[in-house]
């Protein structure tokens, strides 16, 4: 399935929580993250509303040791953990719910180096194709982050659906990066 320019959204940067995803448009989303005086890391997911506008998305609160601690997706906080659970039937696979109220996986393609995103019916409703370091005057892109527009309940692209699909991308990365 062959996905438009535009649902297709370069992602910089090996650390994903310090990276941006863009497209021709420019960039869609920024992952930034601080490290305060206790040595606390927060990484704040920025969405662009328009030219020189940004809406806050999410908030991640790292754990004291590095690890996954607590997510703030608009006004509900979860375990970071719930948002990449291990799915017992797929290795490597891990699962969450959505804002649909649905069940969606992320995990490793059988026949190609992606990671797909599954809804409750196996439906490929997106995938993360990693590259090799391209230069890109935004940044080096380390990855390709497909959003299938139609697929499923063809609701994919639409906020909050796509922002909860990037978070829980940008963790999954970090699980695959550090062994989590």
């Amino acid at each position: 399935m062959a996905a438009a320019t535009n649902d297709v959204l370069s992602w910089t940067n090996q650390d994903p929580r310090e990276s941006q995803l863009f497209n021709t448009w420019g960039v869609l989303y920024r992952f930034a993250t601080v490290v305060n005086n206790n040595g606390q890391s927060t990484t704040t997911l920025w969405r662009a509303v328009r030219a020189n506008r940004e809406d806050r998305v999410a908030k991640l609160e790292w754990a004291s040791n590095g690890g996954l601690g607590r997510a703030v997706i608009g006004k509900n906080a979860v375990p970071m953990a719930d948002l990449v659970r291990p799915d017992p039937r797929y290795p490597g696979a891990r699962i969450f719910n959505a804002p649909d109220g649905l069940q969606y996986r992320w995990r490793p393609s059988s026949n190609s180096p992606d990671v797909v995103l599954e809804d409750p019916n196996g439906t490929v409703v997106a995938f993360f194709r990693p590259t090799r370091p391209t230069r890109y005057q935004i940044g080096d892109v380390y990855g390709e982050l497909h959003l299938h527009r139609n697929a499923g309940a063809g609701t994919i692209t639409h906020p909050p659906m796509m922002d909860t699909v990037t978070v829980t991308a940008m963790l999954y990365r970090f699980c695959q990066a550090f062994g989590l």
